[in-house]
């Protein structure tokens, strides 16, 4: 009997997650609609969407915001990625920077929208405290020059705890908190989950479906595979750990996000 009951309930809990795609595909357009402001009569349309995903290495945009890339990808939003190092922590900065490049036209984005910047403030090293004015700087003007109406980035935990990660979310956190960032440009931080939730995989959307976010981006295995392809193009990140990561990581599958809001905030600038 309790077989039975264990069968019942994995099957109900399948079922469940393929209603939630389903309904996903209907939802997300609305809710890119109301977290970018975008005015219109008609109905929401992904190509009014211009987006910059501001990493800290190459490699993170498939780890970290695959699903976020390619729905927006699908819906014919404008796609830009903004890496700020070239990942030289083991002097294969060359190499990850054309690996970085390789995983973007996989993922759908082209080389002239993407930017990857060598600083040599900006070192790709855990203990390196990045300057958040001269990460907001370049930042900003990144903005600016291409109108961007959404910028989605790392939250103040960084998925992985890496301190170039939180500088950024500090970075833009400071633009916020200053009115650098023109008001009709919405900030949005990577939401960093728990340890059992990060590595159960698909078993984790319902739990991100049911939590308030104010956007959830959902793949299924066809967007995984190409996720998963991405990946492996960085051909010297490939150690046997993120193999791992790669097939249990929820962070292949569902991305959700929270508003970074804007006005008025004490923050240290170093």
């Amino acid at each position: 009997m309790s077989i039975y009951l264990a069968v019942f309930i994995l099957l109900s809990y399948l079922i469940w997650i393929k209603c939630i795609f389903h309904r996903h595909r209907r939802t997300l357009l609305k809710s890119l609609k109301r977290v970018t402001n975008i005015s219109s009569c008609t109905e929401p349309n992904g190509a009014d969407v211009t987006a910059l995903i501001v990493t800290a290495h190459p490699d993170d945009e498939c780890m970290f915001f695959a699903p976020t890339i390619i729905r927006l990808v699908e819906l014919k939003a404008s796609v830009h990625l903004l890496c700020l190092s070239e990942g030289n922590y083991y002097n294969q900065g060359a190499q990850r920077k054309q690996e970085l490049l390789n995983s973007c036209a996989v993922l759908g984005i082209p080389a002239s929208r993407v930017t990857i910047t060598d600083h040599k403030k900006l070192p790709d090293d855990p203990k390196a405290e990045w300057s958040v004015s001269l990460v907001s700087s370049l930042i900003v003007k990144h903005i600016r020059a291409h109108s961007f109406n959404m910028v989605l980035t790392f939250d103040g935990r960084g998925v992985s705890s890496h301190a170039n990660h939180i500088a950024i979310y500090k970075a833009v956190r400071h633009l916020a908190s200053t009115g650098q960032v023109p008001n009709d440009c919405c900030l949005l931080s990577l939401v960093t989950v728990g340890l059992l939730r990060k590595y159960i995989s698909l078993l984790e959307l319902p739990l991100s479906w049911l939590l308030p976010s104010c956007l959830c981006c959902i793949i299924g295995s066809k967007g995984y595979k190409q996720a998963k392809a991405a990946m492996l193009c960085h051909r010297t990140q490939l150690l046997w750990f993120r193999y791992l990561y790669v097939a249990f990581s929820r962070y292949m599958y569902v991305n959700t996000f929270q508003v970074i809001p804007q006005g008025p905030k004490n923050l240290k600038i170093y």
